[in-house]
């Protein structure tokens, strides 16, 4: 069974939620968890109409609290400039066609997300042999159908940068799924992980309801390549980043959360990988033949500016 790295709760990035449920991670950056996942909003408070981006789109059925955050943190009626997206799975795209069609946003995801964002491509199946807990077993019944967003999606460019967010690169962080990306932001080593690793274990419905931080790999029941996985991980620890937003679980900061993701890092064939699973015994290559030009950051993250 994969094993935990524990994080002290000293290492918590975040503030207390205000009243729209927003935590405050940077003066420019909040996240709101809904029930699963981790919605992210980048822009100052007050910001304005078009003034702010949303990253990720949260479980269906969340549209109406991601609107009412929004309206409180940026301005009644405040559109983003830009919906931006990590990757494309069911729990990070619930509210997506829904937003980009009420705010006539585009959406920024990696080419290889595309066919799952734009209605060509299923997910491949979850695998509930992973073990790990209720999530895990209850993961058959997680939707793998594309959305439809073609009319409004956009390639994050090959440069590495995030048009709707200057001073932000993309980093490309395969495993979890094949355009799965980070984002990282040097002047203040700000990290937006995604699911390439978790701060909680995701698989536990237990966990998931407590938030314990706790450093994990990427969320078992739906990886499908184990070792694109593993690399990612390892370049992102080599940027030894002083805040970490994960897709799941609370952020972390600091020493704790470096010396964590390193032995996540260093360990990751016993912490992360299942002993046994349908991607285990069978992988997936996802992030194999991501061409250089579409994978600045894998491992060529540089601390010191773009490749």
């Amino acid at each position: 069974m994969a094993q935990q790295i524990p994080i002290t709760p000293a290492a918590r990035a975040d503030g207390p939620a205000g009243p729209d449920g927003t935590h405050a991670v940077t003066p420019d950056l909040a996240y709101q968890r809904h029930a699963i996942v981790n919605v992210a909003y980048l822009g100052p408070p007050g910001a304005g109409d078009r003034g702010w981006v949303l990253l990720d789109a949260g479980i269906m059925g969340s549209r109406a609290a991601i609107e009412a955050a929004a309206a409180s943190r940026f301005g009644p009626g405040a559109r983003p400039s830009a919906i931006v997206l990590t990757h494309g799975h069911f729990d990070h795209v619930g509210a997506l066609e829904d937003l980009a069609e009420a705010w006539d946003v585009p959406v920024w995801a990696h080419p290889r997300e595309h066919p799952y964002l734009d209605g060509r491509e299923s997910y491949p199946p979850p695998d509930p042999g992973v073990g790990g807990g209720l999530v895990a077993r209850l993961s058959p019944l997680f939707p793998t159908r594309p959305v439809d967003v073609g009319a409004r999606l956009r390639q994050l460019p090959e440069d590495g940068s995030v048009p709707p967010l200057p001073g932000w690169r993309w980093l490309a962080t395969p495993g979890h799924s094949p355009g799965h990306v980070s984002f990282w932001r040097e002047a203040d080593r700000l990290l937006i992980a995604g699911d390439a690793f978790v701060t909680t274990a995701q698989e536990s419905a237990y966990a998931v309801v407590v938030q314990a931080p706790e450093m994990h790999g990427p969320p078992r029941y739906l990886t499908p390549d184990w070792e694109s996985a593993g690399r990612s991980v390892t370049a992102l620890a080599a940027l030894e980043p002083e805040i970490a937003l994960t897709g799941h679980g609370r952020p972390m900061r600091g020493p704790a959360l470096r010396e964590a993701l390193h032995a996540l890092a260093r360990d990751f064939a016993v912490v992360a990988v299942p002993r046994h699973g349908r991607y285990v015994e069978a992988p997936l290559r996802t992030g194999a033949d991501i061409p250089a030009s579409l994978a600045p950051g894998n491992p060529a993250a540089r601390r010191d500016g773009p490749p």
